[in-house]
């Protein structure tokens, strides 16, 4: 669980846009989000973030390279 990340969001999703794979958010209701589709960030992402902070549930990865970067950088920064 990913809750109330303390992130720079645009930082985030400038993460994400270089990942080679797709990566998803996974709903409460197991709908899949594509992060790395634009129309998915222009639609669904302003859920995802509360007061400023990324909250999601789950995250999901088609290359395990791209989950060590990101979470790299939700570690790091």
């Amino acid at each position: 669980m990913l809750k109330n990340l303390n992130v720079n969001f645009r930082k985030f999703m400038e993460v994400i846009d270089n990942c080679e794979g797709g990566v998803y958010v996974i709903t409460q209701d197991h709908d899949k989000i594509n992060l790395k589709s634009k129309l998915s960030q222009l639609i669904g992402i302003r859920e995802l973030i509360a007061d400023g902070r990324v909250e999601i549930e789950n995250l999901s990865f088609d290359l395990l390279s791209d989950e060590s970067k990101v979470f790299r950088f939700l570690i790091y920064g």
